[in-house]
C-alpha cells in the first residue's frame, strides 16, 4: 500500500515539474442565471480557484435578464478586486447582459460581446417592475446610475452613455456598444476571443497593467458545484412557490390524518426548503398574508354554507397574494401565472376534498366502542320486567326497559348506555336484521 502511495505520489510530482501550474490557464465559466446569491457564490468562488490555480485569464460567459443589486454589487467587487484578469464575454448569439448583467459587463478588465447579442436596459425598478415612488426613483437612479460611473471611468468606457442605461434604460446592441466604447470586442465565439487577446496589455482596476500571454492556452472548464446547482434551482420562485405549496399540504394531511409520518416528513422538508428560497429570493409580506387568508377561507368553506364564495375568494386571494409573494425586479425571478392558477386549483380542491373527509367522519355515528351499541338490535335472553340480561354482539349485559315488561327471546334495540346497563325497547321481527 505504501508502495502504490509513493508511485503516485511521484507521478503527480513529475506532472506538476513538467506542467507549470496555471501556465496559459483560461478558466472559462457560465453564468446563464438570474443574479442571485446562488450565482454570486459561483463567480467568487470561480475568481478564488482560477487565482489558487495561477492562471492567466478568467472567462466569464454570461446570459442573464439581471437579478438582486445586492448580488450584483458582490459579484463586481469580486471582478475589480480578482487577482487574475477577467473577461465579461457575452455570449452565444441571442444572449443578453440585461439589468443587473450590464453592471457586471460593465465591471470586466475585457468587456466582450458576441454578434446578435444585447446589453442595458438597468433602470431600476419595483418588486413587480413597477415604476417606484419618485423619492425613491431618483435615489435608486442616481445611486445606480454612479455606480456604472464608477465602474466604467478605470476602464477607459464612457461612463455618461453607460449611465443612461439606468437613467434613460438604454439598451445597446453588440455593434452600437462596441461602437460607442462600451466595450473592447465583439467576438464569435471563444476560440476567437483568446486568440484576439494573446499579446493585449490590460489595465487592472486598481491602474497596473499585465500583458497577457495565452499561446497555446489551455482552456479549463469551472462549472457550478452540485450544491450551487441546487441552491441556484432553489433561488427559482415557481420552485419555492410549488415547495410552498407541497409543503403546506404534507402538513395539512399529516394533521388531519395522524400518523401517516410520509406527508409530515415531505411537508416539513419543502417549508425548509422554501425557507431557505425566502432567505435569497425577496418576499412581500401582503402577498404572503394574503396567501394565508386563501387557505382560512377554503377552510371556512367546509364548515360554512356559501355555495361557492368562499372558495372562489379563497381562490381569487391565494392567486393574487402568489403573484404579488416575491418582490422581484425582473419578470424571471417572478411566480409565472402558469404555475400559480394550476397550483391554486389544486391546493383548494385538495383541502376542501380532505377537510370535507374528515368533517364526515366526525360527523359519523360511532360503530365501535360502547357508543357504537346504540341503535343496534340485542335479544332479551331473560326477561326484562324492570331489570333483565340481554345479548348484544355476542356479549351479554345488564338491561333496563323502557317499554314495559319484554318477554325472554324477544328482540330489543339499544336506546341509551348507563355504565354497564342498558336501556332497550322491544322491536318487532322486522328490525332483527341487525340482530346477533
Amino acid at each position: 500500500m505504501r508502495t502504490a502511495i509513493a508511485a503516485v505520489s511521484s507521478l503527480l510530482a513529475a506532472f506538476l515539474v513538467a506542467t507549470p501550474a496555471g501556465a496559459g490557464m483560461v478558466v472559462h465559466m457560465h453564468l446563464d442565471d438570474t443574479i442571485q446569491p446562488a450565482s454570486q457564490r459561483y463567480v467568487e468562488r470561480g475568481l478564488r480557484e482560477a487565482a489558487a490555480r495561477g492562471a492567466s485569464l478568467v472567462v466569464l460567459q454570461l446570459d442573464t435578464p439581471g437579478g438582486l443589486m445586492s448580488s450584483m454589487r458582490k459579484i463586481t467587487t469580486a471582478i475589480t478586486s480578482s487577482k487574475v484578469p477577467v473577461v465579461v464575454y457575452v455570449a452565444p448569439p441571442g444572449a443578453q447582459a440585461a439589468s443587473a448583467g450590464f453592471f457586471i459587463l460593465m465591471a470586466a478588465d475585457v468587456a466582450a460581446m458576441a454578434p446578435g447579442t444585447n446589453a442595458g436596459a438597468s433602470h431600476p425598478v419595483g418588486g413587480q417592475g413597477e415604476n417606484l415612488p419618485t423619492d425613491v426613483r431618483k435615489k435608486a437612479t442616481n445611486d445606480a446610475a454612479a455606480m456604472l460611473r464608477a465602474l466604467t471611468k478605470p476602464r477607459g468606457r464612457d461612463p455618461a452613455l453607460a449611465a443612461k442605461a439606468v437613467t434613460e434604460s438604454l439598451s445597446f446592441t453588440a455593434d452600437e456598444a462596441l461602437k460607442d466604447g462600451l466595450i473592447d470586442m465583439v467576438v464569435p465565439d471563444l476560440a476567437t476571443l483568446i486568440s484576439r487577446l494573446d499579446g493585449t496589455e490590460v489595465e487592472r482596476f486598481d491602474g497596473t497593467k499585465q500583458k497577457l500571454d495565452l499561446a497555446g492556452a489551455t482552456v479549463e472548464e469551472v462549472p457550478p458545484t452540485g450544491a450551487e446547482k441546487f441552491l441556484s434551482v432553489l433561488a427559482n420562485p415557481n420552485v419555492a412557490y410549488l415547495l410552498m405549496a407541497l409543503g403546506g399540504l404534507g402538513i395539512y394531511l399529516e394533521l388531519s390524518h395522524p400518523g401517516a409520518v410520509l406527508p409530515g416528513v415531505v411537508g416539513v422538508i419543502a417549508i425548509l426548503l422554501f425557507l431557505y428560497s425566502m432567505s435569497v429570493l425577496p418576499v412581500n409580506l401582503a402577498g404572503a398574508a394574503l396567501i394565508v387568508v386563501g387557505l382560512v377561507l377554503f377552510i371556512l368553506e367546509v364548515k360554512v354554507t356559501s355555495y361557492g364564495l368562499l372558495t372562489v375568494g379563497g381562490l381569487v386571494s391565494f392567486v393574487l397574494g402568489s403573484m404579488m409573494l416575491f418582490n422581484a425586479p425582473i419578470p424571471a425571478m417572478r411566480v409565472s401565472l402558469g404555475v400559480i392558477i394550476p397550483t391554486a386549483l389544486v391546493v383548494a380542491a385538495v383541502m376542501i376534498f380532505l377537510l370535507s373527509r374528515v368533517l364526515a367522519v366526525h360527523r359519523r355515528r360511532p360503530v365501535t366502542g360502547s357508543e357504537g351499541l346504540v341503535g343496534e338490535i340485542g335479544e332479551a335472553r331473560t326477561e326484562i320486567d324492570g331489570k333483565g340480561r340481554v345479548l348484544v354482539h355476542g356479549e351479554y349485559w345488564d338491561a333496563e326497559s323502557r317499554s314495559g315488561r319484554i318477554e325472554a327471546g324477544t328482540p330489543v334495540r339499544v336506546l341509551l348506555i348507563r355504565g354497564r346497563t342498558l336501556e332497550v325497547e322491544a322491536v318487532s321481527s322486522e328490525m332483527t336484521g341487525r340482530s346477533t
